[in-house]
């Protein structure tokens, strides 16, 4: 069975970063397309960065400049580094892979920026 298991979550105060890690087990890694999304409560979930089986990356505005995407396809493990938090960036950060055929979501790791 296929697990993606996200570590690296917590408090942090506003400005400050955290580093998000995704590992993964039994997928041929380096074909899928890894991604990180993310839900806050009341909020439908949306979509933060991926990454895909070439390198090439994808953000959403609102985290463009602060957040990197990156992979070690060795390792089957994704990152995400946040950097200048804000408080809406609260949320359970998700980690995901795609294929073609499916995706496969993680359990998600807390993430809350405040003061």
């Amino acid at each position: 069975q296929v697990q993606l298991v996200e570590s690296g979550g917590g408090l942090v105060q506003p400005g400050g970063s955290l580093r998000l890690s995704c590992a993964a087990s039994r997928i041929i890694f380096n074909l899928y397309t890894m991604g990180w999304y993310r839900q806050a409560p009341g909020n439908e979930r949306e979509l933060v960065a991926t990454i895909s089986t070439g390198g090439t990356t994808n953000y959403a505005d609102s985290v463009k400049g602060r957040f990197a995407i990156s992979r070690d396809n060795a390792e089957h493990t994704v990152y995400l580094q946040m950097n200048s938090l804000k408080p809406e960036d609260t949320a359970v950060y998700v980690c995901n892979a795609h294929y073609p055929s499916g995706d496969y979501w993680g359990q998600g790791t807390q993430v809350t920026v405040s003061s």
